[in-house]
């Protein structure tokens, strides 16, 4: 029998932050960079900024987040700089507006890192425990009570428990009480929850085994190596100079999915055992074999876990399967012949919320001050899960300074487009960010990430002036450079026509400005240099931005306009006094969902499944009727 422990007010601060992952670290350093005692507590130290699964920061769509995180102030893009040992810029065959930073990071240093950063921020208290309980008290602060005893009162809460609500870790006919890499579960905090009124829901996912580099035959797979020249991800980091780790693709055999159909009946995914739903943008292998079952071979990425650790992270192999079974499996795939497993492949089931209980600032619609961000709302990776804890923590600030919260829409940022999705469409299977979500990812580039938002972080008090006058100089050599492009003309002379006829360009008939010359296709900022006595010395990202906005102008405006329309739907502001049950014309699904919900506009509520185009036609129609009532009796409108 356990022994009662006695619970004791340990402190009264303004925020607490439970949980230490990336949304934590972003909430918790977001909230106490803006002046508030906080406090963040996690089940270990060790996990602060802990990479379970990949420890890879950015890709397609998640690079922009690391820009547009850092951009406001955030510190994710800052960490991986300083912890990387790869870099890639992904997609460059394609357009702008789907190139990715991706970097491979030593985990081990990204934690440590993090947590030195996180221990010598001042207001920022870490406390190693379990939240075991949150109530509310009748001045509507919370205590936050932990398993030691200890309770924290505080004016706000930021939940970031990741996967370790109720975690449930499944390797075969194997499955046990778990968080992430083999850490302590929460397993107390979801019925507290719970009594608040939250409803929870079930996800899973899962990660590979990592295997013992020396036992790996590299010479049977294709290197992967990084950029000459990296690109950081931070706007304030001058320059990168690493010398960088190689990573690796392989491929299953024929012989593995063979291993992986005849035990099929032992994954606990086939079995019925797991019923939660998993990411569908990173399945299992077992999930590959049956979808894709016309493919001989599945690629997969051999990649580093860092400098001091000889683990092998097999991206693309994540399993449940019994270990015996994935030691066959993986020394049955190319370069994995004499494959050495440190730690098996496992599959982890946990509690998360449904998003749609969620305002747009992540501030529970039901529990003022109380905010939730990362996986526990749904979402999947470190990015989408930092940059909701940023969010998090600047709006928990926001409230208890009595200001407006920041709210990023859909044509701001990739961060708008994010958290729009998970709190107005909700998600039932966890949400992973991709550029195909953006309507506007033109203009929602990584390179533009620091002018669409410095500004917004600056206001909010986050960015600071070093930050901000770093921004300002850039923008104006930005702005100064295409201005003197477009000053500059070329005139069709002998040796200018035999330059651009070197390049494959057609010679010029008639003077034309450099800007102009620069939207043919196959001529560059850099290629023109001999057309251009006068110019000035750029960085290579610089150069590149320049270049975007003088080949992309026509498409670029366009997007624009496309905004301007966009916006004046999400200006439309609904009261939050609207009563939708009185709304006659309106259908029953578009109430019920709209009462939930409870939209901040009407683009918000035309982005809801089960809100028709009529039903918006309704809510417009009543909002203009009540709007003319009011202005006719004197009244003001929310």
């Amino acid at each position: 029998m356990e022994d009662k422990v006695r619970d004791f007010l340990a402190e009264e601060i303004d925020v607490a932050v439970v949980g230490a992952g990336h949304a934590g670290c972003e909430a918790a350093l977001a909230a106490s960079r803006l002046n508030l005692k906080t406090i963040m507590i996690t089940m270990t130290l060790d996990s602060i900024a802990m990479m379970p699964c990949n420890p890879n920061i950015g890709g397609t769509a998640k690079g922009h987040l690391v820009r547009e995180i850092d951009a406001l102030g955030g510190e994710m893009a800052l960490n991986i700089d300083k912890t990387m040992i790869q870099c890639k810029m992904l997609n460059r065959s394609k357009g702008p507006a789907v190139h990715s930073l991706r970097a491979q990071a030593d985990k081990n240093k990204y934690h440590s890192e993090m947590k030195k950063v996180i221990e010598n921020q001042k207001n920022l208290e870490v406390v190693q425990a379990e939240v075991t309980r949150l109530t509310v008290n009748d001045d509507k602060t919370f205590n936050v009570y932990t398993k030691v005893g200890a309770y924290y009162r505080a004016k706000s809460v930021i939940i970031t428990t990741g996967t370790y609500l109720k975690g449930r870790v499944y390797i075969g006919e194997l499955n046990y009480s778990s968080g992430p890499n083999g850490l302590a579960p929460a397993n107390e905090l979801s019925e507290s929850l719970m009594d608040l009124g939250i409803e929870l829901r079930k996800f899973k996912t899962g990660t590979p085994a990592r295997i013992h580099s020396d036992s790996l035959d590299y010479e049977k797979m294709e290197i992967q190596s990084g950029d000459e020249e990296i690109i950081p991800f931070s706007f304030m980091t001058d320059g990168i100079n690493i010398e960088q780790v190689p990573c690796y693709i392989t491929y299953t055999t024929e012989e593995t999915h063979e291993i992986i159909r005849k035990n099929l009946d032992r994954s606990p995914l086939y079995e019925g055992v797991i019923k939660s739903i998993g990411p569908r943008y990173c399945p299992s292998i077992e999930d590959k074999v049956v979808k894709f079952s016309d493919k001989d071979r599945h690629q997969l990425f051999v990649e580093p876990e860092g400098l001091d650790t000889k683990e092998m992270y097999i991206q693309g192999m994540s399993s449940s399967l019994p270990y015996e079974v994935q030691i066959q499996m993986y020394k049955s795939m190319i370069g994995l012949e004499n494959a050495k497993i440190m730690r098996p492949a496992y599959a982890i089931e946990y509690d998360c919320i449904d998003p749609t209980q969620l305002k747009t600032s992540l501030e529970l619609i039901s529990i003022k001050n109380l905010f939730f961000a990362g996986q526990v709302n749904g979402s999947s990776g470190y990015e989408e899960a930092a940059a909701q804890g940023l969010i998090a923590g600047i709006n928990a600030a926001m409230s208890l300074k009595n200001r407006e919260p920041l709210v990023l829409d859909r044509s701001e940022a990739y961060i708008g487009v994010l958290i729009d999705d998970l709190v107005t469409k909700g998600t039932n299977e966890p949400y992973r960010m991709m550029t195909s979500r953006a309507e506007y990812r033109l203009i929602l580039r990584q390179d533009n990430a620091d002018e669409r938002l410095t500004e917004k972080g600056y206001e909010v008090g986050l960015v600071t002036e070093e930050r901000y006058n770093r921004f300002k100089t850039k923008k104006q050599k930005i702005e100064e450079e295409i201005e003197r492009l477009k000053n500059i003309k070329i005139t069709p002379k002998k040796e200018v026509n035999e330059i651009l006829e070197s390049l494959g360009s057609a010679s010029l008939k008639m003077p034309l400005s450099l800007y102009d010359l620069l939207r043919r296709t196959e001529l560059d900022y850099d290629n023109t240099a001999a057309l251009d006595e006068e110019r000035p010395l750029l960085n290579k990202e610089t150069k590149d931005y320049v270049e975007t906005v003088i080949k992309y102008d026509g498409y670029i405006s366009k997007q624009i306009k496309q905004v301007e329309q966009f916006k004046k739907l999400e200006n439309r502001r609904i009261p939050s006094s609207i009563d939708y049950d009185s709304i006659g014309n309106l259908r029953l699904e578009a109430k019920q969902k709209l009462n939930r919900i409870r939209p901040d506009s009407i683009g918000q509520a035309s982005r809801i499944s089960g809100v028709s185009p009529s039903d918006i036609n309704v809510l417009l129609v009543y909002m203009m009727t009540n709007a003319a009532k009011s202005h006719d009796k004197g009244e003001n409108l929310d």
